[in-house]
Formats: C-alpha cells, sequence, structure tokens
C-alpha cells in the first residue's frame, strides 16, 4: 500500500513539474506574459487555422462557385480573398484567445507597416496588381500576349506574377506590374481569330489580275485559313522593280504560331507562282559608262 501510494506521489511530483515547464514564463509582451504552452497554443492554433483556409478555398473555388459559371480566374481571386480574411479574423481570435493584449502589438504593427511600405513594396505592388488583372481581366489563361521582348500563351496568372510559356517551350515569369504599367499586346482578347498580312510582289510584266486569283487559291486551300472572313488581297504599291500585293488571311488555330503558317503559304505561292510562270522579281541596277567624255577644266 505504501509503495503505491510513493507510485502515485510520484507521478503527481512528474505532471506538476511538467506543467511548472508549460507554464513557466519565458518573457514577456507588453503586459502579456509568454510562457511555453502559449508558443505550443499559437503554434497548433495556426496550423490548424491555415488547414481550414486552406480547405474552404477549394471547397469555395472547386465546388461553390463552379456552379455559378464563373470564369477560372474570378473564381481564383474570390477564393483567395475569402483565405486571406479567414486567417486575418482567425489570427485575432488566437491572439485574444490566448490572454494577449493587442495593444501590445502596435509597435510590432508599426514597423511590419514601415516594412511594407520600403522593403516590400514590390511585392504589394505586385499583390495589388494580381488582383487588378483577376478581376478586370485584361488577360486571362490561353491567351496569347506581347509583353515588354516576351510573347507567349499565358498559363497561370497568381497574385504576385504570371507564367507565359513561349514558342520554345520556356517558362518565363513576369511580375504582375508589368502588366498593369506597361502595353500589353493581347492577340487573343475578344477571340482567337487574327489577321495576318502576306506581303508578296511580282514583275512588272505580269497581270495582277491572274497574281490575285493565284493568292486566294492558296489561301483556300490552306487548311488552317479561315473561309469566314475570306481571305482577301490587297494592291499596295508600284515599287522601284516589283508590284507589291498583300494576302490578308485570318487564322484561329495558327495565332501561336504565325511564322508557321506565313513558312506554309509562302511555300505553296513560290510553287503555284513557278506553275504558272510568275517571276518574283529581285531588285536590279543598270549602269551605263560613258566613253569619249572630255574632261571638265579645272577652275582657277
Amino acid at each position: 500500500m505504501e509503495s503505491l501510494r510513493e507510485v502515485w506521489t510520484s507521478i503527481i511530483e512528474f505532471l506538476t513539474k511538467v506543467g511548472e515547464i508549460f507554464t513557466t514564463n519565458l518573457f514577456e509582451l507588453g503586459e502579456s506574459n509568454i510562457t511555453l504552452g502559449t508558443i505550443i497554443y499559437f503554434v497548433l492554433s495556426f496550423v490548424i487555422l491555415t488547414f481550414v483556409a486552406k480547405r474552404f478555398r477549394n471547397l469555395l473555388v472547386n465546388k461553390i462557385l463552379v456552379k455559378a459559371n464563373m470564369e477560372r480566374g474570378a473564381r481564383n481571386s474570390i477564393g483567395l480573398i475569402t483565405r486571406v480574411m479567414i486567417m486575418f479574423v482567425g489570427s485575432i481570435f488566437i491572439i485574444q484567445s490566448a490572454g494577449i493584449d493587442m495593444s501590445s502589438l502596435s509597435l510590432l504593427a508599426g514597423a511590419l507597416g514601415v516594412g511594407i511600405g520600403f522593403g516590400l513594396q514590390n511585392i504589394t505592388d505586385n499583390f495589388i496588381s494580381g488582383i487588378i488583372i483577376l478581376f478586370e481581366k485584361p488577360i486571362k489563361v490561353g491567351d496569347r500576349i506581347v509583353v515588354g521582348d516576351t510573347e507567349g500563351d499565358v498559363i497561370n496568372i497568381s497574385v504576385r506574377a504570371t507564367t507565359i510559356l513561349t514558342n520554345e517551350n520556356v517558362s518565363i515569369i513576369v511580375p504582375n506590374s508589368e502588366f498593369i504599367s506597361s502595353r500589353v499586346i493581347n492577340w487573343s482578347h475578344n477571340d482567337r481569330n487574327i489577321r495576318f498580312d502576306i506581303p508578296v510582289g511580282v514583275s512588272y510584266k505580269e497581270d495582277p489580275e491572274e497574281v490575285r486569283e493565284v493568292l486566294i487559291k492558296v489561301a483556300q486551300e490552306n487548311e488552317h485559313v479561315l473561309k469566314h472572313p475570306a481571305p482577301h488581297v490587297f494592291f499596295d504599291e508600284f515599287a522601284d522593280s516589283s508590284l507589291n500585293f498583300t494576302l490578308a488571311i485570318w487564322t484561329s488555330t495558327h495565332t501561336d504560331k504565325p511564322r508557321r503558317l506565313k513558312t506554309e503559304l509562302y511555300f505553296e505561292i513560290f510553287n503555284k507562282f513557278k506553275e504558272k510562270g510568275i517571276e518574283i522579281p529581285f531588285p536590279q541596277r543598270d549602269v551605263y559608262i560613258k566613253s569619249n567624255v572630255e574632261p571638265m577644266p579645272l577652275q582657277k
């Protein structure tokens, strides 16, 4: 009986010492005492809060808003804002429930504000720009765009940066602020139908009507050229060595591959011109040399 009492006493003493470890004051934050138990409470609470906010955001974006037929960019924007709000409100609740005076955090909040204003200025700028892009949708996933020296397809838009995939299969990460402050060319903002102009020059001895018929036929026979709007030929000018035309064609499949389509058309135009005997000129200059010309007298 005595041994059982001693074991029980030892257990109580051990639990008391463990409790003292968790309740011992480590440091003070304002008027609040921070203990090991407080720190563990913070860590576990924020892990749970992050998990709940992420799951709710996924449920909102992938289950609820999908039924409202919203575009993916708008869904992601709403989901992101909702997650940030849950994290913000949850953080305040965790801090207050831990018994920490919010006024003691005013100095930390002021320092954080200064940090955002100076050190994190670019990140804040890109974040706000990302929100504007996701809501106003000047660009969206799948668009063919040109920004600065970068051209490619938009494959992802986040709150910080946008990912562009080039024709060389290279992913380029562009900060969102560039889409707000710079000029952006969006080839597919309205739809994927894009017009390309193919310049062609022929000799002066050729019949312009025959040239137009050949160019229209080449365009109509290409499977990537749209029937509506129909291809058209413009007679541009009487140049020094050639009659210059422009074959205007529309496509929706080669918006991101204009050089490939132009190459196909140029190959076929060359073959058709060769069959019809239509000459493709090159610049020529005739030089006449006069002989027996008396030299001009030198002026004194």
